[in-house]
C-alpha cells in the first residue's frame, strides 16, 4: 500500500470523499453534505486513499462529557477489503480514541453487513446491542472491545490470548 495517504477532510471536496466511502458501506443510513459537515465538527473523521481515489474513511466519537466511552468506526470500499486498509483504519481510529481519553472503545455495524460484523469480531469487539432507529428497518449492532484477563482492551495488535 505504498499509494496510500490518510488525511482528515480539510474541505468540501475531501469531505464529499468521505461521505463516498460512507454512503457505498452503509447505503441505508445515506447522508447529505450537510450532515457530513455536521458529524466534522463533532468527531473526527479521515478519508483514505490509494492514489487519488477514495477507498476507505473512519469516523472516532470522541467520549461525551462524564463518560470514557469512544466510538471508532472503519469502512473499506468492497473492492479494497482484505488487504489490511480495514486494519490500518480500525489502528489510527483506536490511537486516535486513547488520545481524546477515551477508556473503553466501542463500534457500531449494521447487521446486514455480515463482513463488517466478522471484521469488529476478529478484532476483539464483543456484541452488546441491537436495535432499530426510527424509521428504518435494518438493526444497528453496537459492539463493545473486549478486555483481557488483564483488563488491557483487545485490539489490533493485541490478540486474544487463550481462547
Amino acid at each position: 500500500m505504498a499509494d496510500l495517504r490518510i488525511q482528515q477532510p480539510d474541505g468540501d471536496v475531501t469531505l464529499a470523499d468521505w461521505r463516498f466511502v460512507h454512503n457505498a458501506v452503509v447505503p441505508a443510513h445515506r447522508l447529505s453534505l450537510a450532515e457530513a459537515r455536521e458529524r466534522a465538527k463533532r468527531d473526527h473523521l479521515e478519508v483514505a486513499y490509494l492514489g487519488d481515489a477514495p477507498v476507505g474513511c473512519t469516523t472516532v466519537r470522541p467520549p461525551a462529557a462524564g463518560t470514557a466511552t469512544a466510538t471508532v468506526i472503519a469502512r473499506v470500499l468492497p473492492a479494497h477489503r482484505r488487504r489490511g486498509l480495514g486494519g490500518e483504519l480500525y489502528a489510527r481510529g483506536l490511537r486516535r480514541a486513547r488520545e481524546l481519553g477515551a477508556e473503553m472503545i466501542e463500534t457500531v455495524v449494521l447487521s446486514s453487513s455480515g463482513n463488517g460484523l466478522r471484521f469488529a469480531c476478529r478484532n476483539g469487539f464483543q456484541e452488546v446491542e441491537r436495535y432499530l432507529l426510527d424509521g428504518e428497518t435494518v438493526p444497528w449492532v453496537d459492539l463493545r472491545l473486549a478486555r483481557t484477563a488483564t483488563g488491557r482492551r483487545e485490539g489490533p495488535g493485541r490478540p486474544r490470548r487463550g481462547v
